[in-house]
């Protein structure tokens, strides 16, 4: 789960520190073998006096405000962990066990680098916050949080209802292809999710198909909205551009874009559509250099009133002068998807439309139609975390 979650952090309040133990000197022992750097997966366990009530810690309620509200929290000795499903640079996931309910669920570990820093605990606060305004059978569902109690090292879980797939996972398979009324099944639950997203006030700002879940169902549901913000169409509100995984990210913020709305979102949803009838990322840019080259090349060189007209603050000469080819390069694919695909990676973010605007496109209107999620073919759990494992172990 690529990407699934959880990326900048803020925090409030002290964490208390459990004082040092005082022992008696010991005689030298032979050095033993460091651990290994992934502990065995166990049940987490954090002792509770008889009677104990869970509450959630000062540092949280502190940052938190009206994100907890009527939630009370969960007790971490009440889940199992099963394995581990995915990672990123400020979080794991884990597969878990209810064990009061026995629901299969998925656990996000969010480490808490400093609880007294006021910058830790805000983004995660966010996350939580901005999820609980979304109820949309295609964005995934928050169904509780956890705190743990461990002084030293202080963490926070997410609990999530359990995805067997993530879409990069999935795609990465040997064998597996897509059909059109496949595509157009995904790409549909996909822009219903933004549509509800946008709709509430939320950009994602990461979009990618690690990040967007399948069920044995077929259901798809957008994840990890750990660099996701609100919005406000009529906002000023200057923004970063520090956002979405470079393949997927448009060009608009790769020059210095602080001001945007849902086309960031869009553009990469026409990126993971091309992706889906090719089998491949269409931009896999090693470096935002790279990356606007590659995007030029695809998508034309922009003109001057490109830069004066979205107030760039990054205004670039040094690439050669290209003309739009989009057309031509997904000229095998479906006529109405190379449509919407040429829509979607406008250098413009206004000529992107919107969600909406896409799903009543043409090509959700011609035959073949996209296909019911559960008639799509079941496969084996498969996530980017697999793939990840599997090119490694090829490498030798």
């Amino acid at each position: 789960m690529g990407c699934l979650f959880g990326k900048l952090s803020e925090g409030v309040g002290p964490f208390p520190l459990a004082a040092p133990r005082v022992t008696a000197p010991r005689r030298s022992r032979p050095l033993r073998a460091p651990p290994p750097s992934e502990p065995p997966l166990r049940r987490l366990f954090i002792p509770y006096s008889p009677g104990d009530t869970p509450a959630w810690p000062a540092w949280l309620t502190a940052a938190g405000g009206d994100a907890l509200d009527g939630w009370p929290p969960r007790r971490a000795d009440s889940f199992e962990k099963l394995e581990k499903i995915g990672s990123g640079t400020y979080s794991n996931v884990y597969k878990a066990r209810d064990l009061v309910t026995g629901r299969v669920v998925a656990l996000k570990k969010v480490r808490v680098e400093s609880v007294d820093s006021a910058v830790s605990v805000r983004f995660m606060v966010r996350e939580i916050a901005l999820l609980r305004r979304l109820d949309h059978p295609n964005v995934v569902r928050l169904l509780g949080l956890v705190v743990s109690r461990v002084p030293t090292c202080p963490s926070l879980y997410l609990v999530f209802e359990y995805m067997e797939h993530d879409l990069a996972g999935l795609a990465s398979r040997s064998g597996v292809s897509f059909t059109e009324s496949q595509v157009k099944c995904y790409m549909k639950q996909l822009l219903l999710g933004l549509e509800h997203c946008h709709g509430r006030g939320i950009l994602h700002r990461d979009i990618k198909c690690s990040n967007l879940l399948l069920n044995k169902e077929g259901t798809l549901k957008i994840a990890d909205f750990g660099l996701a913000t609100s919005f406000d169409h009529n906002s000023v509100k200057a923004m970063t551009n520090q956002v979405v995984t470079l393949w997927y990210r448009p060009p608009e913020l790769l020059l210095g874009a602080t001001h945007y709305g849902v086309g960031v979102d869009l553009w990469s949803a026409g990126c993971i559509l091309a992706e889906l009838f090719t089998g491949k990322s269409i931009l896999p840019g090693r470096t935002e250099v790279e990356q606007l080259h590659r995007i030029f090349k695809l998508c034309g060189s922009p003109s001057e009133d490109y830069f004066e007209k979205l107030s760039l603050q990054h205004k670039t000469t040094s690439f050669k002068s290209y003309k739009r080819c989009v057309a031509e390069t997904f000229g095998d694919l479906p006529s109405s998807s190379v449509a919407l695909i040429d829509k979607l990676l406008s250098l413009d973010p206004l000529e992107r439309g919107s969600a909406t605007s896409a799903l009543n496109s043409d090509f959700f209107n011609t035959e073949p139609c996209a296909c019911d999620p559960s008639s799509l073919p079941q496969y084996p759990p498969s996530k980017e975390l697999d793939r990840k494992l599997r090119e490694k172990k090829e490498r030798g």
